[in-house]
């Protein structure tokens, strides 16, 4: 079966996000001082084959830990649906 994998990355709480930053002065220069805390990551969305659902996420959980996301510095997570 395929299966379609939607994975955010985001940095952790904790490390500094210069490009989040520099997003928030740009909106505050828009005049909208309203947005706080902009954070910037990264959106992957593929296709996997799979015997089911639980493997599906198995195998994506792998990828995310061994090249999509660094676990140092990063945090990720994802949905899995049928193609």
């Amino acid at each position: 079966m395929k299966f379609i994998a939607e994975i955010d990355v985001m940095p952790l709480k904790e490390i500094l996000d210069p490009q989040g930053k520099a997003v928030k002065l740009g909106l505050n220069n828009l005049g909208l001082k309203e947005i706080d805390n902009v954070r910037i990551g990264k959106h992957i969305s593929l296709e996997i084959e799979a015997q089911d659902q639980a493997d599906a996420e198995q195998k994506v959980e792998i990828a995310c830990k061994r090249l999509l996301a660094n676990m140092i510095m990063e945090d990720f997570r994802f949905a899995v649906r049928p193609a």
